[in-house]
């Protein structure tokens, strides 16, 4: 017989917050590790599972006297979805309102720069200090490649930003199963709005490609 599969993250968080839906009680931290087990969340796991729901926004912690109680309601999640819509339509508006300014600032520079011989000349002149500044780049990114610490704040960066990204998608999936499971009924309607802020079929998992190896030069 095959050795049952354990719960991915993502699976514990949402057992974990099917508790607090399900009850919308308060619980002490001994209290949810008594509980996870009965939703396949090992005790030993509670802690760590309920702590990125936290960090997530997507459950409440407070100390109230000398305990420290967590809560979560069902109309957080749906709280959180309206906050990234929001959140998007601004940036959109934002977006629109700068792309305005700059299509009045191009006019405005065009004003005064017909073209004449002083004007071409310059240009030429530009052009070639461009091409000279471009060339002495790429030599100075010649030596920054191969310098090993450069590389490795990269490469740092980039795992940083890798798990970000994939905590979030745990976090969207989370939501979504979440009003899957309680508003079967709106199924067309959440994946329309789903559309509306981008998550669309082929949203998924950020996959992380090896980095090269960077051999110093001599």
């Amino acid at each position: 017989m095959s050795k049952k599969r354990g719960l991915s993250l993502e699976e514990k968080r949402e057992k974990m917050l099917e508790i607090f839906y399900e009850s919308q009680d308060f619980f002490l931290l001994k209290e949810l590790e008594k509980m996870g087990p009965k939703k396949g969340v090992i005790t030993q796991s509670v802690k760590d599972v309920v702590q990125s729901l936290v960090d997530d926004d997507l459950v409440s912690k407070d100390k109230i006297g000398t305990s420290v109680y967590f809560w979560s309601l069902p109309s957080c999640a749906g709280n959180q979805l309206r906050n990234v819509r929001n959140k998007l339509d601004s940036d959109l508006q934002s977006s629109k309102k700068r792309h305005a300014e700059l299509v009045d600032q191009c006019e405005a520079l065009k004003k005064g720069r017909e073209e004449s011989d002083e004007r071409a000349e310059a240009l030429a002149d530009l052009k070639a200090i461009e091409l000279k500044h471009n060339e002495l780049k790429d030599e100075l990114a010649q030596y920054r490649d191969n310098d090993p610490a450069a590389f490795e704040a990269m490469k740092e960066a980039i795992e940083v930003a890798h798990a970000s990204a994939n905590r979030w998608t745990d976090n969207i999936f989370t939501l979504r199963q979440w009003c899957s499971n309680n508003f079967p009924q709106a199924k067309e309607q959440l994946e329309n709005m789903y559309r509306e802020v981008g998550i669309t079929d082929d949203f998924d998992y950020l996959e992380l490609a090896p980095l090269p190896l960077k051999e110093v030069a001599d």
